[in-house]
């Protein structure tokens, strides 16, 4: 639990205009003090001194909304050394038992962090938010034309008879180019001219959505293509699919294992079994797009992959159903796609900056009041940052370790090896 490795907890409710903050101390979750920032930069390092004034100690920030009106409160926190994690929303139920208000909402948050057994942080890279917002673009776009032309096809089925002959067995593209074109005539009746306008309005709505989808597609490629391109070589993934995983996935150590991503991707098994029929079905949680993006590869290796037909058929032959065979698939998917995003990019170098400072000598808010004495006694002697380095390493690779398997409670809090390491290295 994180109540093991720091002194204090910060959560944050964050909105669009201002945030609101409450410090808890760890173990008990008493609340500290509260604050209101603006979510500007003088808002945000307000926030920052509030912490350092209340919350001395090692502290972890709980951010509910990190990626949407905590976008900007989560890097300036991480840039700066802070240690940033993620909170969900809490329960409807709980919200109407309790009450709901900003302060509640951010002791909440405190609370969430504190108790968590496993650690969520926030996306990050400038990339990913790139195609985050790319995506939605696009996604946009295709909308626009899906509906442009559900409506171009509407109208011609009731449109005059000698126009409709001209145009419904015309396939698509010729349809779109035949139906831009079309100009304002005095010799038509006003219905016709109506019809007509309309046509034209659609079918260059059309055009230009799927020219704008398309220049989003390729912005979205060259992305991908930077940050993973061994996705791409994947079966049935393409750009949209490949920026969709990079997005939910984000980094390496965001997402623990390939059984969490599953479990976020909405293709973990649930059981559903009853008596004597035992069986699981599909999760119907986690990240709908993502799960979308999945379920696109799937259908995409059912119909042109012959290793995946044969598969399936096996499946179906052992008694499972169509459905449970395309579940066990994705599930596949899931944990064969999060290895390929491991693979492809290197691991991330700034998980150990809460136990090595990144400036010399650190400052007390950047250690836990146990462990300031034992960094002053560092400092007195002329030691640096390299031998603080070397006295506190060898247990950066076991708190990492004990961090992915999610069982703080296994071992001693990380904070009382590094006071020994300490004391084993001011002796010698």
């Amino acid at each position: 639990m994180l109540a093991d490795e720091v002194d204090y907890v910060i959560g944050v409710d964050t909105h669009r205009d201002q945030h609101t903050l409450a410090v808890v101390g760890a173990p008990a979750g008493a609340v500290v003090a509260q604050t209101v920032v603006g979510a500007n930069g003088a808002g945000y390092a307000q926030a920052l001194r509030f912490a350092s004034r209340h919350a001395s100690g090692v502290r972890a920030w709980a951010i509910e909304g990190a990626g949407h009106y905590g976008a900007g409160l989560a890097p300036y926190l991480a840039d700066r050394g802070e240690t940033v994690l993620e909170v969900g929303r809490h329960a409807r139920v709980e919200r109407r038992l309790r009450g709901k208000d900003d302060p509640l909402d951010a002791i909440r948050a405190a609370r969430a962090g504190l108790a968590a057994e496993t650690l969520t942080l926030p996306r990050a890279g400038q990339r990913q938010e790139a195609l985050r917002v790319l995506l939605l673009a696009r996604r946009s776009a295709v909308d626009v034309r899906r509906v442009a032309l559900v409506q171009l096809r509407s109208v011609i089925v009731t449109a005059p008879e000698q126009l409709r002959e001209q145009l419904q067995r015309l396939p698509l593209s010729q349809l779109v180019r035949r139906c831009s074109h079309f100009h304002r005539s005095h010799s038509r009746t006003p219905d016709e001219l109506a019809v007509v306008l309309t046509l034209r309005s659609l079918a260059r709505r059309i055009e230009a959505a799927t020219a704008e989808a398309d220049e989003l597609e390729r912005e979205i490629r060259q992305h991908v293509r930077a940050l993973a391109p061994e996705l791409l070589d994947e079966p049935g993934v393409g750009p949209i699919v490949a920026a969709q995983l990079i997005v939910t996935w984000s980094h390496r150590d965001r997402v623990r294992s390939e059984a969490a991503f599953a479990r976020l991707a909405g293709v973990a098994p649930l059981p559903a079994s009853s008596g004597q029929t035992i069986r699981h079905r599909l999760s119907r949680g986690g990240d709908r797009q993502l799960n979308r993006a999945l379920h696109t590869v799937a259908l995409h290796r059912r119909q042109h992959d012959p290793t995946t037909r044969d598969y399936i058929a096996r499946r179906v032959a052992e008694g499972k159903t169509s459905r449970e065979a395309t579940r066990i698939l994705k599930r596949y998917l899931a944990r064969h796609l999060y290895r390929v995003m491991q693979n492809a990019t290197p691991r991330r170098l700034d998980s150990h900056r809460r136990v090595i400072p990144q400036r010399w000598p650190p400052s007390p808010s950047q250690c836990s009041s146990r462990l300031t004495r034992h960094v002053r006694t560092f400092v007195s002697r002329g030691a640096s940052r390299e031998d603080w380095s070397q006295a506190v390493g060898p247990a950066l690779g076991r708190r990492r370790g004990l961090r992915q398997r999610g069982a703080a409670h296994a071992h001693p809090p990380l904070e009382r090896r590094e006071v020994g390491l300490a004391r084993r290295s001011r002796r010698a």
